[in-house]
């Protein structure tokens, strides 16, 4: 991949998405502004497991999500490249082990994009 992409692809800087967008023309909150590294079901859902749980194996999140090895791996790296997450891999005897832990920045762009959710759920039902 040209670095060019790579770089079009990185997380946004935490500090400069503000808590809710929205539309100057309609006064709604803008579903555009959404965090696009929250805002995909499987990455949803690690930050939402992890959120309510100290920390969980790669195991735990597979069979909570409901999805493939690749799919969970592919997606908890995004997340850790944003700084959401935290990954620690060790071993267990001879088995390998996979631990994910939410991190303090992660925590805090799932709080962002849950109040831009209520927000967007407002605008609609008004």
């Amino acid at each position: 991949m040209a670095e060019g992409a790579r770089a079009s692809r990185k997380a946004p800087n935490p500090a400069q998405r503000s808590t809710v967008s929205i539309d100057v023309q309609t006064g709604h909150a803008n579903p555009v502004a959404l965090d696009p590294i929250i805002h995909v079901r499987v990455r949803l859902g690690i930050v939402s497991a992890l959120a309510v749980e100290d920390s969980l194996t790669f195991n735990e999140l597979k069979e909570r999500l409901d999805t493939s090895d690749g799919n969970l791996s592919v997606h908890a790296r995004r997340l850790e490249e944003a700084g959401y997450v935290e990954i620690r891999k060790s071993f267990e005897g001879r088995m390998p082990r996979t631990d994910y832990r939410l991190t303090a920045t992660g925590r805090k762009a799932l709080t962002e994009y849950l109040n831009h959710m209520e927000a967007l759920i407002e605008s609609v039902r008004e």
